[in-house]
């Protein structure tokens, strides 16, 4: 287990990667969200190498299209 604060909130997580963080979440699409941990984008190829740290400042980034 790992304490992390995801888009602001503090919470414990079982997950040990980033690709398990983002099931263990619930998100949505995630081949549609980018994440940024501790200030770093990460590539998605790494999702599944990049290991969860204690004190992990993570964000799900949604880009959303659109216009007129």
């Amino acid at each position: 287990m790992a304490k992390v604060v995801i888009n602001g909130e503090e919470k414990t997580v079982n997950a040990t990667s980033i690709t398990e963080l983002l099931t263990e979440e619930s998100v949505k699409m995630p081949d549609m969200v980018s994440v940024q941990c501790n200030d770093k984008m990460l590539n998605r190829a790494d999702f599944d190498v990049t290991l969860i740290q204690d004190g992990d400042v993570i964000e799900f980034l949604y880009f959303m299209g659109g216009g007129h």
